[in-house]
């Protein structure tokens, strides 16, 4: 690429549900953007992770995966991965190298290869099987579908990262920057500070917890304590029954006091200083169905 030749675009990572998106676009900015879980479903908002080069700008679109939706939430959480897919220039499509292919990525490539957008095939958790292995699953990626690029890469060692930023990269048209230097983010930090209250609130939980658990940032103030200036944040947890509230809770509150610690930490990461989390948890029932708690809850 001539060196006077900049290029800059927007670039997204599709897959099945828990294909390793938001990983990878953690261990490409180097820090945490997207929220990542082993529950599938787990990214509801597009996050917007701005990566600058001194060649390229790179805008990488986190979306949630593309599923079989059962309620209000599912459905507009799809339409906002279609509209998403439309509009970018570049796409990353997640297969895992210890999984075969299967229904769902023939599905995923077919919807995507009806787009303006290059497609690039992303192998990804190469970590987890041998060389042999991984050669014998290129071969089979290779199979789905016509694809600009075949990039095998490991989020949890950084192999081949560099590699596929370039290549991503290099499959954006010229264009000037589109982000002022060191912005990395566009997510509104009220946001994020959600996303990290209900990353922590997900740990461990049982199985149908996930996607009946939401979080709002109710208010955030600065004030001055004792040691010095930090930020106030009141937080409500909403999930669907109250079975779940007490799951949430735990005995004597211990579970909810553990979330407390781990997300406000992860949020004085964030903003870079003192962090006074409140939160409570509430009952809102069978809200992913509701249009109006769903308004409320940001979808």
């Amino acid at each position: 690429m001539p060196s006077n030749e900049f290029r800059a675009g927007f670039a997204c990572f599709v897959g099945r549900p828990n294909a390793g998106k938001s990983t990878l676009t953690n261990a490409i900015m180097g820090q945490k953007i997207a929220i990542t879980s082993n529950r599938p479903q787990t990214t509801r908002h597009v996050v917007r992770a701005i990566l600058h080069r001194p060649d390229s700008q790179l805008i990488l679109v986190d979306t949630p995966g593309l599923h079989r939706p059962r309620t209000l939430l599912g459905e507009r959480l799809n339409d906002l991965v279609r509209q998403t897919w439309s509009e970018v220039d570049v796409i990353g499509l997640c297969l895992p190298a210890n999984e075969k292919p299967g229904p769902g990525d023939k599905f995923i490539t077919g919807e995507i290869a009806k787009l303006g957008a290059k497609v690039v095939a992303v192998v990804t958790k190469i970590d987890l099987v041998s060389k042999d292995a991984l050669v014998r699953h290129l071969t089979n990626v290779a199979a789905l579908g016509e694809f600009a690029d075949i990039v095998p890469v490991s989020a949890k060692t950084g192999e081949n990262l560099d590699e596929l930023v370039g290549v991503l990269s290099g499959h954006l048209p010229e264009s000037p920057q589109l982000y002022p230097d060191g912005m990395i983010s566009e997510e509104p930090e009220r946001v994020m500070m959600a996303e990290l209250i209900r990353e922590a609130a997900l740990e461990g939980v049982r199985d149908e917890l996930p996607h009946s658990l939401a979080v709002v940032i109710e208010d955030v103030e600065d004030e001055d304590s004792d040691g010095g200036p930090r930020k106030k944040i009141w937080a409500e947890i909403y999930v669907e029954r109250s079975s779940q509230k007490g799951i949430v809770i735990g005995k004597g509150g211990e579970r909810l006091k553990r979330v407390g610690t781990k997300a406000r930490k992860g949020i004085a990461q964030l903003i870079g200083g003192r962090v006074y989390l409140d939160l409570h948890v509430r009952v809102a029932k069978d809200w992913q169905k509701d249009p109006k708690m769903l308004e409320r809850l940001g979808f």
